[in-house]
């Protein structure tokens, strides 16, 4: 039987993909244009919505990895985003649900986001999976009500579901904000972020997520659980520069800026919401994800920046 991956061209589907074919899993991608990613079987399944059509996809399918979604973006133009995020995560994946309950698929696993706990914690108070969802803008809501959707169908049918709430994920070919981050140290860029200290985040390398994926296609213990999923150490944003530079044999340049100023200059510029990420805390205890599946990370931080740094980022 065969395993389908949505979003197979992606930077977590295209790593996972190679994974399980590692392992000997046969692997069918589904990608939104024709791509040729391999070898990989792939089906072109156009953009996902309420109207796909997932049955070439899914044919001879008996575990489903759905990693295919409309992301997060900052500036979003949509007229109605929620609505532009609920016609593609949602819709899109009740269409696919409902399909491989159809086709006796016996396993979905998706990948949902940490956005559905919230977008911040207190320091020392991370998410749980056990948590009261308590999601803020477009995207989480829709992620949540996607994962509600896959479990309203699975009590129906008898498909076991698996989700998985990662959160910020880097590896090679990181891009947006990581990606930056990696080019200001490389370039030795004097950042104004040295007083970062206090906060904590918690970010999950690829190898990491793609492991926990492979797992949980696999272990009986995920069987209708929600897994939440990190490197197992949480980084302030002036650590986590500090290790880049590490990683790549160079200092960061770190100026000691006092928050206060940060914030009002974020203000000013029309940028809150990047001074929050970057002052904020985001924390996932991920104890009972160790606990039920007997997982671990399989690398450190430190071992995922410098693969992740390998890349020339000029």
């Amino acid at each position: 039987m065969v395993t389908l991956v949505t979003g197979a061209s992606g930077f977590v589907g295209s790593a996972l993909c190679r994974k399980l074919r590692a392992e000997g899993v046969s692997v069918r991608g589904a990608v939104r244009q024709s791509a040729t990613l391999l070898g990989l079987d792939t089906v072109d399944v156009g953009n996902m919505s309420g109207e796909t059509d997932w049955a070439e996809a899914l044919e001879n399918v008996s575990q489903v990895v759905h990693l295919a979604a409309r992301v997060h973006v900052m500036n979003d133009d949509s007229a109605d985003p929620l609505a532009e995020f609920r016609r593609v995560n949602v819709e899109g994946t009740r269409r696919l649900a409902e399909q491989a309950v159809a086709l006796g698929v016996r396993r979905f696993v998706y990948v949902s986001s940490i956005k559905v706990n919230g977008e911040a914690t207190e320091p020392g108070c991370p998410f749980t999976a056990a948590d009261t969802p308590a999601p803020t803008d477009p995207y989480g809501i829709s992620k949540l009500e996607a994962e509600q959707t896959l479990r309203e169908i699975c009590a129906r049918s008898g498909m076991e579901w698996v989700i998985i709430r990662p959160p910020l994920v880097y590896g090679p070919g990181v891009r947006a904000n990581f990606g930056s981050l990696i080019r200001w140290v490389r370039r030795g860029v004097p950042l104004p972020l040295g007083a970062m200290t206090a906060n904590r985040r918690s970010l999950v390398a690829l190898d990491n997520l793609v492991d926990l994926i492979a797992t949980c296609l696999c272990n009986p213990h995920a069987a209708n659980q929600t897994f939440l999923v990190s490197d197992g150490e949480d980084l302030s944003v002036a650590d986590l520069l500090e290790r880049i530079g590490k990683a790549m044999n160079r200092p960061a340049r770190l100026i000691r800026v006092p928050r206060v100023l940060l914030k009002w200059g974020a203000s000013w510029l029309g940028r809150r919401e990047v001074y929050q990420r970057l002052a904020g805390s985001l924390q996932v205890d991920i104890e009972s994800t160790r606990q039920q599946l007997g997982w671990a990370p399989v690398v450190s931080v430190d071992q995922a920046l410098r693969k992740t740094v390998e890349k020339g980022w000029e």
